[in-house]
């Protein structure tokens, strides 16, 4: 027989993203369906309530996650949450082996690395999540409902992220772990995903518009027309990656983006972050690249006649030669670029940082149901 919706017991579960960037938007999807995943696959019988906000949770830069529970602790406490949750988009690690996520029945929270789930990280969250919860409502001592969902232990077969699984249930402290060749290859593609690339390929408009007009002054010059006819396609490919690694060194070199280890940051994760930023900032100059010679070669094709092009040349010509003049002329304007690029915003720029957040305002709570 059903339960009415005033005799169900009610579990509050409390959502929160560290830093308050990117996993607050992430928390702010994840919540607006979770209590619907968690009837579905924990408990029918639960009224679910769910909690969702950011700050007053450090985001814990030394890879650890102890200290994190902690702090989490405290807030699902203060919140007076029955259990809480962490998206955080640092990389977290046990034993030099990417963590996905922990669970601390003892503390009844669990943290998840977003980027340990790779690229498709809200399709993990719904399953991983709600396993997490059930898993913490099974181990904890002040059990209120006993979950009758699938077993969080399976997560380790449901989850791609997920190798295996350690630790001790009777302790309540479980680790979800990553393979350690996979699951670094996953960790880095998430990293990249956190990272927004898209975000930094709009930071560099400025460098894109110097680089176009650098572009449009090289193709009314004879001189660039030749050197396209007389470069062959491997020349041509060691001048643009020379062009693309002139610019992201000095964006990371003009901005400071290169993390340093310290007492808070170890070296291996600031080599992580760095790995990270390079990425995210080659992925972005990439495109940026690519936009530049579909604008050139445009440009070639409208402005230049075949018949003036010809007559220089000495030769017939045909699209494989306005491909390699906009070729070369992207390359060389991607390098005039890069001075423009010390132009840009530096907060712009310095999102592209994996190691750089911004201030947090305070703690935030929004509520959902």
């Amino acid at each position: 027989m059903a339960i009415s919706e005033q005799h169900r017991p009610e579990i509050v579960i409390g959502l929160v993203a560290t830093p308050p960037d990117y996993p607050a938007q992430v928390v702010a999807r994840l919540a607006a369906e979770l209590a619907d995943r968690l009837a579905e696959q924990v408990d029918q019988q639960v009224r679910w309530t769910v909690r969702a906000g950011w700050g007053e949770v450090a985001p814990r830069r030394d890879g650890g996650v102890e200290a994190l529970l902690d702090d989490l602790a405290r807030r699902r406490a203060d919140a007076r949450w029955d259990v809480a949750i962490c998206l955080t988009d640092l990389p977290l690690h046990t034993k030099r082996v990417p963590l996905v996520a922990h669970t601390s029945a003892r503390r009844r929270v669990a943290a998840v690395s977003l980027p340990a789930l790779g690229l498709r990280q809200l399709r993990a969250l719904r399953a991983v999540v709600p396993g997490l919860v059930s898993r913490l409502l099974t181990d904890t001592s002040e059990e209120r409902v006993p979950p009758t969902g699938r077993a969080p232990a399976e997560l380790a077969g449901q989850v791609a992220a997920i190798h295996r699984v350690v630790g001790q249930a009777d302790a309540g402290e479980l680790g979800y772990v990553a393979s350690r060749l996979a699951g670094r290859v996953r960790l880095l593609t998430g990293m990249i995903r956190a990272n927004r690339p898209g975000r930094a390929l709009l930071g560099l408009s400025k460098l894109l518009a110097g680089a176009f007009a650098t572009a449009a002054f090289a193709l009314t010059t004879n001189t660039i027309w030749e050197m396209g006819d007389a470069l062959d396609g491997l020349r041509l490919t060691v001048i643009m990656l020379l062009g693309l690694t002139a610019l992201v060194t000095w964006l990371i070199i003009a901005h400071d983006l290169w993390e340093k280890p310290d007492r808070e940051t170890p070296a291996e994760l600031a080599r992580l972050f760095n790995l990270g930023t390079i990425l995210t900032l080659t992925l972005a100059a990439a495109v940026s690249y690519l936009v530049l010679f579909a604008g050139t070669t445009l440009a070639a094709a409208l402005l230049i006649d075949t018949s003036v092009l010809e007559q220089n040349l000495q030769r017939p010509v045909d699209l494989t030669d306005y491909l390699n003049l906009a070729w070369i002329i992207s390359s060389l304007a991607t390098v005039g670029g890069t001075i423009g690029s010390g132009l840009e915003d530096e907060d712009t720029v310095r999102a592209a940082a994996y190691g750089y957040h911004p201030e947090p305002g305070g703690w935030r709570d929004e509520r959902d149901a």
